[in-house]
């Protein structure tokens, strides 16, 4: 496989991979969640029913109708008297041959009597007794459907009553009785006397479920596409009841396991477009992006984390979505790209966060303000105050992007969630940070931004101080090639801070052999004697210990390449000439190798605008005079050669970016080698104005 097939892999296994992830973190249920209370205000917009959907009565309203229910329900009873018959039986039994026949006989009687009338439980004795009319019911059947008869119940008693009234009842009788025998017929009696009358517990079950019934049945209906409840409307006990109601028939409607599917099939091809575009528009506009590997690495790497930090504040925090600081994305982005990819970015960005929106196009109109602000109010980032400024900017988006969806949404600002504003401010000062973010990519990804090479570019960085005392020449000559390639940069749209930290250290391998170079030289030239093809190679020298140094000193590699690349594969011209000019044996010439720089030769813009700079101002110090023409053609002279020579054959400039380089060169040239005017000397001799008088 070659290496751009393996890179078409990667670069497709990392949409897919991106995609898997969000999809594996997303909710999975295409039923909107929505928390909310009894009695609190409904902070989401207006929700309407999607289906005709019946109205249940609140919880509360249910109970109290339940509760009436019970209090007013009369028992159902029913007669067991197979068991009368029994206990009849056992007392005869037990008392046989302790009281006599006579004794015995009116206590059957009465037991019999007591039994006929019915003995009640206690406890539905006492619920008859507490019901008006002291009546209960029997389930019967009438034309073969279940119905109740109520029937009077005053003459029926408890135990404890039955009891008393047959011991009453049988002392007024006048029976002889047994006096040591009382205890153990009273005894036998209490054994017996259990009731025949109880609770028909399946029956009352029954017919007080139909009566509940009543209480959970419908009191109406809403009709499809009417309101339920509005934002800022107080949820009610009935609106929660119908709230509850809804959700639970939507779910219901959307258990299907073919809906589902469906469902996240539509979320994978939602994200799968969404990266689809931007990969076609880094294909076709930023071929120099999709191209590395690197920075598409870093790029969805970048978005998918976001999305997921998205997605889980969304999760575990009421509106947690609106903490994510999405403005963060096009200015870390523009930091390493450019301003399309990074607005771009952030498009695709916050449409994949939307599928977790409570209010998707709220929540899009929203991050867009924010984030195109913030990236419209850096073009580049070179200073770590800039970000305070993006992000109150970026408050300030938020705060009128969010006041003008009020007014579209309600024509009113009473529902003003200042809630939300603190959010917003506390994503403004999350977005004050990214600088931290920054660092964190620049030690990860290997990437250079502009606030790092700001810092470089100080001149008390130890690497120049160093420039500076031990090849002050060398030192100078740097500072003013960079002051005139970062004119070029600017004409032409280049990295203007990127060439002109890379002109301040394109020279650093000079520091090993300073005096070798004009630059530094005082009266003393050390090339005087040597061969010309040693010179060459102590001036070349300075490429590659440049290099060797440029990695100790762990420089970005964008500001090392300006090393190799401004000398590209050119010729050291004047000891090849001058080995030239002293060859004893012109049938064999002199061999160019030697005396040539490894190169590459320029790969961008920016290391093809140092080449020019280094040369113009090299060759400007030869200048004896200054003129407009005469500046003007030696920057023509040396650039003409360069294109000719095909320097700038693997760098990405134009013919035009080099005539608007030329331009802003010579302008530049001019300034520095302007003349100045000659101040007049005093005519009067010194003497004479020492003879005037002073004055006083």
């Amino acid at each position: 496989m070659n290496r751009k097939k393996r890179d078409f892999f990667l670069k497709l296994l990392l949409i897919v991979g991106s995609t898997a992830v969000i999809m594996l973190l997303l909710p999975h249920n295409d039923v909107q969640d929505y928390v909310y209370e009894e009695n609190q205000p409904w902070r989401y917009p207006l929700l309407m029913a999607d289906f005709d959907m019946e109205v249940k009565r609140d919880a509360e309203s249910a109970q109290r109708m339940r509760d009436s229910i019970d209090r007013n329900f009369l028992p159902i009873i029913k007669r067991q008297d197979d068991k009368a018959d029994r206990r009849i039986q056992m007392f005869n039994k037990a008392i046989t041959g302790k009281t006599p026949d006579v004794s015995r006989l009116v206590l059957n009687k009465l037991l019999n009597e007591i039994y006929a009338r019915g003995v009640l439980d206690s406890k539905v004795y006492d619920r008859i007794q507490a019901a008006p009319g002291h009546e209960a019911r029997t389930a019967s059947k009438i034309n073969g459907a279940d119905a109740l008869i109520t029937i009077d119940c005053n003459t029926m008693l408890s135990p404890a009553m039955a009891f008393e009234f047959i011991d009453s009842a049988y002392r007024v009788s006048g029976a002889p009785v047994i006096e040591q025998h009382n205890d153990e017929i009273a005894a036998s009696l209490n054994t017996i006397l259990v009731p025949n009358v109880v609770l028909d517990t399946a029956a009352d079950q029954k017919f007080r479920k139909q009566e509940y019934l009543a209480a959970d049945a419908s009191i109406g209906v809403i009709k499809k596409g009417q309101r339920i409840v509005d934002r800022g409307e107080i949820v009610t006990p009935q609106i929660f009841t119908n709230l509850n109601t809804y959700l639970q028939k939507v779910a219901e409607n959307h258990s299907d396991d073919h809906t589902d599917t469906y469902f996240y099939v539509g979320q994978a091809l939602f994200i799968l477009i969404c990266f689809a575009g931007l990969y076609i528009f880094l294909a076709e506009y930023r071929e120099q992006f999709f191209s590395s590997l690197r920075k598409m690495l870093f790029l969805m790497t970048f978005i998918t984390l976001f999305v997921v930090f998205a997605v889980l504040m969304f999760e575990y925090f009421r509106n947690g979505i609106y903490l994510v600081p999405f403005a963060a994305v096009p200015v870390v982005i523009l930091v390493f790209f450019d301003s399309r990819t990074a607005i771009f970015s952030l498009l695709v960005t916050v449409m994949v966060s939307s599928m977790v929106a409570l209010e998707p196009m709220q929540f899009i109109f929203l991050e867009l303000a924010a984030g195109l602000t913030a990236a419209f109010s850096m073009r580049t980032l070179s200073r770590r105050g800039q970000l305070l400024k993006t992000a109150a900017l970026s408050f300030v988006a938020y705060v009128l992007a969010y006041t003008t969806l009020l007014l579209l949404d309600h024509g009113t600002l009473a529902g003003y969630e200042w809630r939300l504003i603190g959010i917003f401010a506390i994503n403004a000062v999350v977005l004050s940070f990214v600088y931290i973010l920054i660092l964190v990519i620049e030690k990860l990804f290997g990437f250079t931004s502009n606030v790092t090479l700001v810092e470089l570019s100080d001149i008390n960085s130890p690497l120049l101080r160093r420039l500076a005392q031990e090849a002050p020449g060398t030192f100078q000559h740097s500072m003013q090639v960079s002051m005139l390639a970062a004119e070029g940069a600017r004409a032409i749209g280049a990295n203007t801070q990127l060439v002109r930290t890379g002109a301040l250290y394109h020279d650093i391998g000079k520091l090993y052999n300073p005096l070798f170079f004009t630059e530094n030289q005082h009266n003393v030239n050390p090339h005087d004697g040597l061969d010309p093809e040693v010179s060459a190679q102590k001036i070349i020298s300075h490429v590659t210990k440049g290099l060797e140094l440029a990695q100790k000193e762990k420089l970005p590699e964008m500001v090392r390449q300006f090393i190799p690349e401004h000398h590209g594969k050119s010729l050291t011209k004047y000891f090849y000439n001058t080995a030239v000019n002293n060859n004893p044996d012109p049938e064999h010439p002199i061999d160019k190798k030697p005396f040539m720089y490894p190169g590459p030769n320029p790969r961008s813009r920016e290391t093809a605008i140092l080449m020019m700079a280094d040369s113009v101002e090299a060759a400007s110090r030869s200048l004896t005079d200054y003129s407009t023409e005469a500046i003007d053609s030696q920057v023509d002279k040396i650039i003409d050669g360069q294109v000719h020579d095909g320097m700038f054959r693997d760098s990405p400039i134009s013919f035009k970016d080099v005539e608007e380089i030329k331009v802003a060169f010579k302008k530049r040239l001019q300034t520095m080698y302007h003349g100045r005017v000659a101040y007049p000397e005093i005519r009067q001799q010194e003497d004479t104005a020492q003879n005037q008088p002073a004055a006083n």
